[in-house]
């Protein structure tokens, strides 16, 4: 994982396009470098060192003229050196230069072949690509200045102050100045009228184990977040199982305002249930108001379920790079894909059911894949999400919607995942973390979480700055004074307009209380022991 940013065109002081990529020299604190092409363009690259430790610097070079950077793991970069590309001559052992020698077997037209999380940026003398993975898990945006130059940057902090307008990259795509924007994704799964799968649920199980299989590959010291919901649990106790295989023991870890937190109680049984060396964090509102500037900063939103989870995550991120870990696996992407969260099941149609989960896999690029992101990233830690694994959402999305609604299993979100799993010959999880009720990253940290932000907030806003806020920010004005807050720290590092628009509020439908907490909703009323199986079955 790593920084990257590119200049195309002419005329660009290199020293300045050095300090601007040394914005966000966070994501890549192992190493920094840049090139400067025959025609004037500049690519940088902050480097994380993940696969190859020695030998895989970039920017990279190709065959010939051709030169890359890239941010994120191409997992099946071994096996296309082994196939497709086994007559090209490697310079390094990365897993990123699979990329620049693809284009120059295939031209633009190889996206697809690549298994990972990327953005990427190839130079090839007066032509150039840019491609994102299919989801979004790795961030880039793209801008244009006074003098016609294209940036393309994996942060907006390094070009918000150098284009006259900016905007998010859209995943999925790759774009060239021949091709404009080209939709390279465009699975099956993205249409509802294709959800006809009647549910297998060996093949669910089967292709998350898989999903998280690849997702170990490194050569650094690895963990996964443990915060007792069912997706993270789930990702830990596979990855557990996969690491003692190898003679290894996986370290977990969880956050919460003091023991008795939700999450840590939960991630506590989960710890002891998997045997995993388990690190428990606690933080005080004190604390996450002391880095709550700065996490608006790293995270470059205003969306107010982002900066309510972000905080903790932040403060998560940095207590596990101390321990020196340095890839850290996560369980981001579930509730969509299942319509896991609570308003799901408020759905009034399985169509709409269906749409919706789609929708939100399609955003998660807007909200928790830009958290989980740029929290660790903030502190030079990769995070992996193995639930949005191509080939996993090949298979779930599916999957007949009413297959999926709680409605069909008496109000239990995401029943068939925990079913997948519920094996008691050999089971992944006990059955009060793998019955647990749905709880928001930022409610399962401790629910005075949010209830002492709010209350925080509006003591730092007046009446009047609320009552002003649509004339001081016209463009998605904010409405309370938390989001008012928020938004106010927000503009005093990114006051353009392209920065503001950058941004996508989540706001969850079919539910009357408008907060994105998942306590809002009437659904949040039983723990999860009260839930526990029902006795239905599929």
């Amino acid at each position: 994982m790593s920084g990257l940013l590119a200049v195309i065109g002419k005329g660009k002081d290199p020293q300045l396009v050095k300090e601007l990529s040394a914005r966000m020299s966070h994501r890549g604190p192992d190493e920094s470098d840049l090139h400067i092409m025959e025609n004037g363009s500049i690519i940088c690259h902050e480097s994380l060192s993940i696969i190859d430790l020695k030998s895989g610097k970039q920017p990279i070079q190709g065959t010939n003229k051709a030169w890359m950077v890239h941010d994120g793991e191409i997992y099946n970069y071994q096996e296309l050196k082994d196939t497709i590309l086994k007559e090209h001559t490697f310079r390094t052992k990365s897993d990123s230069e699979v990329i620049v020698h693809l284009y120059e077997e295939f031209g633009y037209k190889f996206c697809n072949m690549l298994d990972g999380d990327f953005a990427f940026v190839i130079i090839d003398g007066d032509d150039y690509i840019v491609g994102r993975d299919p989801i979004g898990v790795k961030p880039l945006y793209y801008g244009l200045d006074e003098r016609g130059r294209i940036y393309f940057s994996s942060e907006m902090k390094s070009i918000a102050d150098q284009c006259k307008s900016f905007s998010t990259f859209p995943p999925g795509h790759y774009y060239t100045a021949k091709t404009g924007f080209v939709k390279y994704y465009q699975p099956e799964c993205e249409d509802h009228k294709k959800a006809v799968e009647s549910l297998d649920l060996g093949l669910i199980r089967e292709s998350l184990i898989e999903a998280v299989r690849k997702r170990l590959l490194s050569n650094v010291p690895l963990g996964t977040i443990l915060s007792g919901g069912l997706d993270t649990s789930l990702v830990s106790s596979i990855a557990s199982k996969l690491l003692k295989e190898k003679g290894r023991k996986l370290h977990t870890f969880s956050i919460g305002l003091n023991a008795d937190a939700p999450d840590n109680m939960a991630a506590r049984k989960a710890a002891a249930f998997l045997g995993t060396e388990h690190h428990e964090i606690h933080f005080s509102l004190e604390e996450g108001v002391k880095v709550l500037e700065k996490v608006i900063y790293y995270i470059e939103t205003y969306d107010i379920i982002s900066v309510r989870s972000s905080v903790p995550m932040y403060l998560l991120s940095k207590a596990i790079a101390d321990q020196g870990i340095k890839v850290l696996l996560s369980g981001e992407g579930a509730d969509e894909i299942f319509g896991g969260h609570l308003y799901f099941r408020n759905a009034p149609s399985t169509e709409a059911f269906q749409d919706e989960t789609i929708e939100r896999v399609q955003k998660l690029f807007t909200a928790d894949l830009l958290r989980v992101d740029k929290t660790t990233m903030a502190h030079g830690l990769e995070a992996r999400v193995p639930f949005l694994d191509t080939s996993f959402l090949d298979v779930a999305i599916r999957i007949k919607p009413e297959e999926k609604q709680p409605k069909t299993y008496d109000g239990i979100e995401k029943y068939i995942l925990r079913k997948a799993f519920d094996t008691p010959e050999d089971p992944y999880l006990p059955a009060e973390i793998l019955w647990r009720q749905k709880e928001q990253f930022s409610d399962g940290v401790g629910y005075n979480w949010v209830d002492e932000l709010i209350e925080y907030c509006a003591a730092q806003v007046s009446d009047e700055q609320l009552a002003g806020a649509s004339v001081e920010f016209p463009y998605n004005s904010p409405t309370t004074k938390e989001a008012y807050l928020y938004r106010s720290i927000f503009h005093k590092y990114y006051p353009q307009v392209s920065a503001a628009q950058t941004v996508r509020k989540w706001i969850p439908k079919w539910q009357d209380n408008p907060d994105p907490s998942g306590r809002a909703n009437s659904a949040h009323v039983k723990a999860a022991a009260e839930i526990s199986k029902s006795g239905v079955t599929v």
